[in-house]
This record gives structure tokens, sequence and C-alpha cells, in this order.
């Protein structure tokens, strides 16, 4: 297999994202040869051991290849340090994914992952400002899923609903599902409720955007295959909302693009 091998780790809170790419160095064309997503418990005990005070990766576990080049970020990537590859900031990875897979210089990227949140102004391809929220779960897929299970819904079937929301007040995920359980015992009905549930979501993420100008928001992570959260989000911005092919490998692709990237 000709061409420079890379890949790329975002080690999330709930889930390690994988990118394996393959660099043509034809045009600097990227080519995605695998993207996998582990659970990140069972990925640290199964794929991972520490040695030295650096993760090391069990790649012939994974059926991955030898690798030319190896890039991590994420949620864990202040935790351990990958044995044999670079680590670079969150923020950079998302940027360059979000530049990689849109083609695009000048948006806001709104990312919702497993746990936290982040959004950041991009012009002219440079990160300008940013925000994050790691503190809380309110507006993260892990609110989403505690809500999924409460309604006994799936996360696919969560994200069909908009119209006629619950108004639920909550601002913690915890006590938000007190709320929703209450709401239940009202007698609203399911799809009100799991209206409801992504509007709140929505609702947390607005007044955070008014300080982040332009026309186009780049929506990546998890929650970017709610279509609902999508749709209210369009409608609350008066933005249009561009979701990239692989909203929720965005930080590994950012990785093997940035690895591609260096001469």
């Amino acid at each position: 297999m000709s061409g420079k091998l890379i890949c790329g780790i975002d080690l999330g809170s709930r889930n390690v994202k994988i990118a394996l790419m393959k660099d043509n160095r034809e045009g600097k064309a990227l080519e995605v040869l695998r993207l996998e997503s582990l659970d990140t418990i069972r990925f640290y005990r199964e794929y991972g051991r520490k040695q030295g005070g650096k993760l090391v990766i069990n790649f012939e576990a994974l059926g991955l290849p030898e690798v030319d080049q190896l890039i991590s970020t994420g949620y864990g990537r202040n935790t351990l340090e990958l044995a044999g590859g670079e680590a670079i900031p969150e923020l950079k990875a998302h940027v360059i994914g979000a530049i990689y897979q849109t083609g695009l210089k000048d948006f806001t990227l709104v990312d919702l992952g497993g746990q936290d949140s982040k959004i950041i102004q991009v012009q002219k391809g440079r990160m300008i400002d940013f925000l994050t929220n790691d503190k809380c779960a309110a507006s993260s897929g892990r609110y989403l899923e505690n809500m999924a299970t409460i309604l006994d819904l799936s996360l696919e079937e969560l994200g069909r609903h908009m119209d006629a929301p619950v108004e639920l007040n909550s601002t913690c995920a915890v006590f938000g599902e007190s709320e929703l359980i209450g709401k239940i015992v009202e007698g609203f009905p399911l799809s009100e409720l799991a209206a409801g549930v992504n509007t709140t979501i929505v609702k947390r993420i607005l007044p955070l955007l008014r300080s982040f100008p332009g026309q186009v928001i780049v929506f990546t992570g998890g929650v970017a295959f709610n279509q609902a959260v999508g749709k209210l989000l369009e409608l609350g911005t008066g933005r249009q909302i561009l979701i990239p092919p692989e909203p929720q490998f965005n930080g590994a692709i950012g990785c093997c693009a940035y690895a591609a990237n260096q001469e």
C-alpha cells in the first residue's frame, strides 16, 4: 500500500474515535480507510496499557496496520500521552477537521459531544474565539442518552420530534431527569416529551451563539445525528446549518489532516 498511513485518535470521555487515513501525496488528497468508535472504558481495558507514563496502544489487537504517523487529541489527551505519537489541542483538531470536511474557512463550529460542548469562531481558517463547557452534561450527548432511556426511545427516534415541545426548565442534567419523569406522570404525549428534550438542548446553546457572528454553523459531535436539534438550531439562529459527512469523527479526522499538512 503506497502513501503515508496516518492514524488519528480522539480520546473522548464517552467514546474513543479512530480514523485511519492514507496520504497519497498527489494533490495532498487523504483517503479514509477506516473509521471506528469504541467505548472509552472498553478501549482502555482491551487495547491500551500504561507503560513508562505513556499510553501504549495495541494496534494489532485493534486490527490496525503499523502506521507512519500517530496523532491524538481529545478529552483524554492531557491524562495520558500516546507512545510513539504526537498530541495536539482538542480545539485545533476540531477546527482542522471541520475545514477539511467542509472546505470552508469562515464559520462557527458547534461541537456537541458525549459529555462536553464547544463553540469555536473560525475566520480565514484560523480560530479567533471559543467557548467550551465540560463542567455540565446538560447540552451533550449524555443528556440525550439519559432522557431517551427514561422515555424508552432510541436516540434515532428521539431525534425525530420537535413539534409542540413540553417545557423543561431545569438547567441540570440530573434534575432534568426528575423534571421529565414529572411530565410523564402529568400525561403528556411521548412525541411532545421528546420534542421538549430536543428543544431544551437548543435553548441552552442559543444564548452562547449570540457573540459568535457569521452565516454558517458547522455542526459536529454525536448530537449532530439528532435531526430535530439540527433543525431547531437552524430555526433559532436563522443561519445555515452544515453537518459534515462524519460529524462524530471530526476530531480524529482533524488529527489526520494535521499530519498530512506537516512537511
